[in-house]
C-alpha cells in the first residue's frame, strides 16, 4: 500500500506507515500530514530559492511545469514511491497550497458548490443546491487559515489583523469574501465565500430554475428598459445580487453605467461600464472612501444608470436623491423580508446619514424615488424565488402606498419541493405609461387578475 493510501486509511485506523516516512508507530494521521507538509514546504522553499530576488510566484503553465519538476525531484531524492494517481493528487494539493487558496481550492473548482464557510481550521461547510453540508476539507491550524485569508486580501490592498479583524474582499473571479478573525471570532479565523458562476446567469437561467416566471421576466425587462428605479430586496443568500446583475443586463446598449460596490462583484455584460469600489481606512485610520462618497462622485461622471451593489447605511439617502434628481433607471439592493419592511429599512438607513430629517420627509423621498420593489427569498427547500413585484404608488397621509403587481402563492409541497404560482393581482402599475413611452408594447390585459405564466 502506497503513502497516500496509508495516510487516508490512517484517519480511520492506527496502521503503520510506508517505509519512506515511517519512524515508529503512533498517530499515523499526524505523521501522514507531517509528511505531506514537509514535501510541500521543501518544494516551496526550493522554488523560492531558484527565483530571482523580488520575483513573485504567480500561477502560470510555466510555473506549474517548474513546480512539477521540483516536486518529482523531492520525491525521488527521498525515495517516496507513489502511484500515478496518488502522485497527481499530492501534486495538485501542493499547487493549491502554493499558487491557489490551499485546502479550499478544490471546493472553489466544484461548480455545484455555491458557498464555502470556514468555521475555524477543522470545520468547513459548503452550500449545495441551497443545503448546508459539512465537507471533508480541513486546515492544519489557525495560522494556515490566516495564510489563505492573507493571500486573498493582500492583492486588493486590504489587510486583516488584530487592529482590523474583519474585512470584505473578493476573489479574482469576483466571488464575494468575508473574513473575521480572533479576538472577534472565538473559534478561530472564519472565512465565508459566496462563489460566482463562471458563466454569469441570465434571465433564461432564472426562468429555468423557477426563480421567476416568463411573465415576471418580461415585466422586469420592460421596467428596466422603461427606466424604473428598482430596489431588489431580500434576506442574506436570497439571490439579490444575482437578480441585480441579471436586471442590469437589460439596460439598453449605448447607455453609460456606473456601478458602486463595497467589493466589486457585479458582472454586467455591457461595453460602457465604469466600476467603482469603496476603500477601507489604512493602518493609520486614514484614506477611507465610502459608498456614500462614491455615489456623490458618480453624479459628476455623467451616468445614464447608477447601480449600487447594496445599500447598507447612510448611502441610501444619497441613492434616493440621485433617483429624485434625474437619474432614472437606477438599481440597488437592500436587506428586507417584505416590501413593507423595505420601506422601513430605507427609512432607517436614511436616518443613519446623520442628517436631522423628519420621517415624513424621508418617506416622501422614498415615494418619489423608488418605483418598484422586487422581493426575493430563499425558501425552505433551498430554492430562490421572486415572491413579490410591488409598486410604490405615492403617499397617503404620512404612509407610503404599496401595491403588489405580481405575487407568488404557495400551493403545495411535493417531495420536499415547494410548489406555487406567480400570479398577477389585477393592479395596473402607474409606470405602465413610462414603459410604453419607451416603445415597449405591454397592454393593461397583461396585468389581468389571476393571470399566470
Amino acid at each position: 500500500m502506497s503513502l497516500l493510501s496509508r495516510i487516508e486509511k490512517s484517519q480511520k485506523t492506527t496502521g503503520g506507515l510506508s517505509k519512506g516516512v515511517r519512524k515508529r508507530r503512533g498517530s499515523t494521521s499526524k505523521k501522514g500530514k507531517d509528511a505531506f507538509r514537509g514535501i510541500k514546504e521543501r518544494v516551496q522553499n526550493k522554488l523560492i530559492s531558484e527565483l530571482e530576488p523580488g520575483q513573485e510566484i504567480k500561477a502560470s503553465d510555466e510555473m506549474r511545469r517548474k513546480m512539477e519538476d521540483m516536486f518529482n525531484t523531492v520525491l525521488a531524492s527521498e525515495s517516496i514511491i507513489l502511484s500515478r494517481t496518488e502522485r497527481q493528487k499530492m501534486f495538485e494539493q501542493v499547487v493549491a497550497e502554493i499558487l491557489g487558496f490551499g485546502p479550499i481550492e478544490v471546493l472553489l473548482q466544484e461548480e455545484a458548490i455555491s458557498e464555502i464557510m470556514v468555521n475555524g481550521p477543522k470545520m468547513v461547510y459548503v452550500e449545495k443546491k441551497g443545503k448546508l453540508l459539512l465537507s471533508d476539507v480541513t486546515f492544519d491550524s489557525n495560522a494556515h487559515v490566516m495564510q489563505v485569508i492573507d493571500r486573498i486580501v493582500s492583492p486588493l490592498g486590504r489587510r486583516v489583523d488584530e487592529s482590523s479583524p474583519l474585512v470584505d474582499a473578493r476573489l479574482p473571479d469576483g466571488s464575494r469574501v468575508n473574513a473575521i478573525i480572533p479576538p472577534l471570532a472565538l473559534d478561530g479565523p472564519t472565512l465565508t465565500i459566496r462563489k460566482f458562476e463562471k458563466d454569469p446567469l441570465t434571465i433564461h437561467n432564472l426562468v429555468a430554475f423557477g426563480s421567476i416566471t416568463p411573465m415576471g421576466a418580461e415585466f422586469l425587462e420592460a421596467a428596466v428598459v422603461g427606466r424604473a428605479n428598482i430596489v431588489v430586496a431580500g434576506g442574506t443568500g436570497s439571490g439579490k445580487t444575482t437578480l441585480l446583475n441579471v436586471s442590469s443586463n437589460f439596460i439598453p446598449d449605448g447607455e453609460r453605467i456606473i456601478t458602486v460596490e463595497n467589493a466589486a462583484e457585479l458582472q454586467i455584460a455591457k461595453d460602457h461600464v465604469v466600476r467603482l469600489e469603496s476603500r477601507p481606512p489604512n493602518i493609520e485610520g486614514k484614506g477611507e472612501i465610502t459608498i456614500n462618497d462614491l455615489i456623490i462622485n458618480t453624479l459628476r461622471m455623467r451616468p445614464d444608470r447608477v447601480v449600487v451593489g447594496e445599500c447598507r447605511g447612510g448611502e441610501a439617502l444619497a441613492m434616493l436623491q440621485a433617483m429624485n434628481t434625474g437619474h432614472d433607471g437606477s438599481l440597488t439592493t437592500a436587506h428586507a423580508n417584505t416590501p413593507r419592511d423595505t420601506i422601513a429599512r430605507l427609512e432607517t438607513m436614511c436616518l443613519m446619514a446623520g442628517m436631522d430629517l423628519p420621517v415624513s420627509a424621508i418617506r416622501k423621498q422614498i415615494a418619489g424615488a423608488v418605483d418598484l420593489i422586487i422581493q426575493q427569498a430563499r425558501l425552505g427547500d433551498g430554492s430562490r424565488r421572486i415572491l413579490n413585484i410591488t409598486e410604490i404608488q405615492g403617499m397617503e397621509g404620512d404612509n407610503v402606498v404599496l401595491a403588489d403587481i405580481f405575487v407568488f402563492n404557495q400551493t403545495a409541497i411535493e417531495n420536499g419541493k415547494i410548489k406555487g404560482e406567480f400570479v398577477a393581482t389585477g393592479v395596473v402599475p402607474n409606470i405602465l405609461k413610462r414603459i410604453t413611452d419607451h416603445g415597449i408594447d405591454i397592454s393593461p390585459d397583461f396585468f389581468r387578475k389571476g393571470r399566470t405564466a
